[in-house]
This record gives C-alpha cells, structure tokens and sequence, in this order.
C-alpha cells in the first residue's frame, strides 16, 4: 500500500475462482481507465493461492482484455484476513493517507455512472488542502 500513498485506492480482493468477481473484474478495469492516474488507483489484488496463484490471475486478467488493471497476487491469501474480508469479492476504499473510508462485500458495477460519480466526488473531496484557522 505504500506504493500508493497519497492516492484514494479502491482494493478490491478477488479470485479466479468467485464467480461474482469474475463478473465485475471488467467493470473494475473500467473504472481504472476512466479515472485512474495521479489521485485514483483500482488495486485489484487476487487472492489465488499457491505456485499457480500467479498464472490463473494473469491468465484470467487477459481473458477479459484487461488494459488497465495492474497484476496483483497475495498467493498467501492472507489479505483478506488481514482486512477482515468476510467473503469475495470484498471492496475497500482507502483514502490518501492510508484510512479506511468504505467497504462493499458483493459484486458491485464500479463502471456504472453512480459508481463513478461517487468515487469522483471523493477523489475530489480527498484532494482539496484543508482549510487551516488563522
């Protein structure tokens, strides 16, 4: 996560093998199309297992033609522990300095007009110099 400091991240914990993931993995790559660059990352992060974790997300990832999302394994597996996923797909919204902002369990259409009008106005908000008292 460090890599992305400063940035609002969506995390987003899926597997080759959810189906409701595989469903939304084309929206997620959307969604980094559309709005991701300097403020905004999608950080689609597989939770695959194993020697062959890599492989199958790869492999899954251009199946679909995904342009704009990053390879991502945790072939532990431990991230959706160590982010208390109660289920896949599980997404956190994750603000510049790192904080929790939000979390959806369930398949969710973050290519949607909604989804991103949403996210713009926090990218937006999460960008803007707080106002200090004089």
């Amino acid at each position: 996560m460090s890599d992305f400091a400063g940035r609002t991240v969506l995390l987003n914990l899926w597997a080759t093998w959810c189906t409701p993931c595989l469903k939304e993995m084309p929206t997620l790559d959307a969604l980094q199309g559309e709005l991701g660059g300097r403020d905004f990352t999608v950080l689609a992060l597989s939770v695959d297992k194993g020697d062959k974790g890599v492989e199958k997300a790869r492999a899954f990832l251009a199946k679909i033609n995904a342009e704009h999302l990053g390879l991502y394994v945790d072939t532990s597996a431990r991230a959706a522990s160590r982010f208390g996923a109660p289920g896949l797909p599980t997404t956190y919204l994750i603000d510049p300095e790192g904080q929790l902002v939000g979390r959806l369990t369930g398949e969710a259409d973050w290519a949607s007009d909604e989804a991103k009008r949403f996210l713009q106005a926090i990218i937006e908000a999460e960008q803007k110099p707080s106002s200090q008292p004089e």
